[in-house]
């Protein structure tokens, strides 16, 4: 049996380790809990969001079920976070290989990637994460679990199947899907998204992948270190729009060297059926019209919220093609429903779901008054290297009215990125003008992901350029680059008055 449908959703290949995790986060012979007569929080969802939500509050001694209507762990780790970085490791691996030459190490027969394997490894570990998440685990905790579609009645009663969940609060964590973008002929032609390129089991010869955010520059550059040969449609300049110029421009740089051919400001973009269940591409990029032949097309951009089958007019929640509709406190158009994570969040990352749970948490059960607005929350795309983010761009800042200092250090210039080979990168902090205050950082770097904790850290608890120049790095860490950002402010304090005056004070002193 090649694949398997659990609730509608396929999956595939139905080998030993996805039968493994299905029966952790949709278990086939699951029944759903007796109702409680009435439940501090019902949870629709069970992506990341839902899961915290649920744990969290069942932990603090609430009455808590729990809605899924396809697999626990949500995207993240049935076809997002989990499953690409395994498979972006893999590539790590192969390139490390490539590149072996270059340090001295010679590998006679070079880089020969088993597509198979790397999947399988890919679904290995996935369902060696997938107990976190399960069925059984969140049951041990006391949360009522019940598979199915959730869907409100009115705006104190959720129904599964026949069951009837009374709440006094309910969150709405059903989170996004993947979303077919207006493209000419793409309803014609077999295509893939984040839900099913993790079922491939052998590498396409030639792969298309449409859209240059994170996860079409992260799948480009793995399936082109795997051996594929990658296109790249976007329909703005370069990669990564949203990003620094400069800092991307160092990830493009990179995914150029892995073979990624870039088709940027593309216009005119069309699909069409090949022969063998190929697809056709045409595009005109500067000037040029491409047509092209591939094995396969991924398409990495759209995304829609899940709001359908929920029902939510008959709870009055307000919402629209965005999603469901919040304040700052997390709370929908009926106050004590809330809604947390992709479904309502323009930061569409586990970590903000996660954290935006705990404020649900907070609002909905212990009077609490958090605001969305006052989390600090940075992002990674995880190509090699890494493109960081926290805060403010110096555009945005510059938009807001926000005038700002800017430092910068190019990790060919720190001395452990130069003996690492990896100095391509660089570390820019922005600073409200005059001052340490830091209002956004961007850093590319093999661990840009790791690194920028540190800022975000410093800005989540007001600590200014000047703590972190006072802090001491190891020598020799690619962090050094923080602190030599830090002592660049630093030396700005050093006016010519106060040079001038020192120099008279030392002069004094000899």
């Amino acid at each position: 049996m090649s694949e398997h449908s659990q609730e509608g959703q396929i999956i595939a290949p139905w080998d030993q380790h996805n039968h493994a995790l299905a029966a952790q986060v949709h278990p086939a012979d699951w029944k759903n809990p007796e109702p409680a007569s009435r439940y501090n929080l019902v949870v629709i969802g069970a992506g990341t969001a839902g899961l915290v939500s649920a744990a969290g509050a069942a932990g603090l001694g609430a009455k808590v079920a729990l809605v899924e209507r396809h697999m626990l762990g949500g995207d993240c780790l049935n076809v997002g976070c989990v499953p690409s970085k395994a498979l972006i490791r893999a590539a790590r691996a192969a390139a490390a290989v490539r590149d072996a030459d270059g340090f001295g190490v010679q590998v006679p027969e070079g880089v020969r990637v088993d597509f198979g394997r790397v999947m399988e490894r890919m679904r290995r570990l996935r369902a060696s994460i997938a107990p976190n998440d399960s069925v059984q685990r969140f049951s041990a905790l006391g949360v009522d679990v019940f598979l199915g579609p959730g869907r409100f009645l009115d705006d104190t009663t959720v129904a599964v199947g026949d069951d009837r969940l009374r709440f006094k609060k309910a969150v709405i964590a059903t989170g996004a899907r993947a979303a077919a973008p207006p493209i000419e002929g793409l309803d014609q032609v077999p295509y893939l998204t984040n839900e099913t390129l993790f079922s491939l089991t052998e590498r396409p010869r030639r792969l298309a992948v449409i859209g240059a955010g994170p996860i079409g520059c992260e799948m480009a550059q793995a399936f082109a270190r795997f051996g594929s040969e990658v296109l790249l449609v976007e329909t703005a300049h370069g990669i990564l729009p949203r990003e620094d110029s400069d800092a991307a421009a160092h990830v493009l740089a990179s995914i150029h060297k892995d073979g990624v051919r870039l088709l940027c400001c593309g216009k005119a973009l069309k699909l069409s059926k090949a022969g063998d269940d190929q697809v056709r591409l045409s595009v005109e990029s500067h000037g040029r019209t491409y047509d092209e032949v591939v094995d396969q097309l991924l398409v990495a951009v759209g995304r829609a919220p899940n709001v359908e089958g929920l029902d939510l007019a008959a709870a009055g929640v307000a919402y629209d093609k965005k999603g469901v509709q919040v304040n700052d406190y997390l709370q929908t158009s009926r106050p004590n429903i809330y809604a947390a994570g992709d479904i309502c969040s323009p930061y569409q990352f586990t970590h903000a779901a996660d954290f935006m749970a705990r404020i649900v948490i907070r609002n909905a059960l212990f009077f609490g008054r958090a605001k969305a607005s006052a989390l600090t929350i940075p992002w990674c795309t995880y190509t090699e290297p890494e493109i960081a983010h926290v805060g403010l761009y110096e555009k945005k800042a510059r938009e807001q009215g926000i005038e700002v200092d800017t430092f910068t250090r190019e990790l060919g210039e720190v001395d452990r990125s130069i003996l690492e080979g990896s100095t391509d990168g660089l570390v820019r902090v922005h600073v409200r003008k005059g001052s340490d205050k830091i209002v956004g950082a961007t850093i590319v770097a093999a661990n840009a992901g790791d690194l920028i904790a540190e800022v975000t850290l410093a800005m989540t608890h007001g600590l200014g350029l000047k703590q972190i120049a006072a802090t001491i790095h190891p020598y020799p860490t690619q962090a050094e680059a923080l602190r030599q950002v830090a002592d660049a402010y630093n030396r700005t304090r050093l006016t010519p008055f106060a040079r001038s005056l020192f120099s008279r004070l030392m002069a004094w002193r000899r």
